[in-house]
């Protein structure tokens, strides 16, 4: 899969907006087919600045991504709401899904 976390600093009178802002870019994300997932955090020391965690199921779909309509128009749309250029992490990995953390295991109840 391809995993990407990216780290979006939005202009601070934006920053309570931001989810709405980029609702519409995040929904049609989260329907492309080969999305695995499309996750917005903000930050608990920053809130100006927004994290997101994507990964998609490989290179065709990651490039088909890049090229779909809505991520074109977010490209035009979302830049006037940053502060700064986001920046990004994005590897390929063995996997399909997240993995347990097995130093912080918890016992499975029932």
């Amino acid at each position: 899969m391809i995993f990407i976390t990216a780290k979006f600093r939005v202009r601070p009178e934006y920053a309570d907006q931001w989810p709405r802002i980029a609702a519409d870019f995040t929904a049609a994300t989260r329907g492309e087919p080969g999305c695995l997932w499309f996750d917005w955090s903000r930050s608990v020391e920053d809130p100006t600045e927004y994290v997101l965690v994507e990964a998609f199921r490989d290179d065709a779909a990651g490039a088909a991504h890049v090229r779909s309509e809505h991520f074109r128009t977010a490209r035009r749309t979302l830049p006037p709401h940053l502060a700064e250029t986001p920046r990004i992490v994005n590897m390929s990995v063995p996997q399909d899904d997240w993995s347990e953390l097995g130093e912080m295991s918890v016992p499975k109840e029932g």
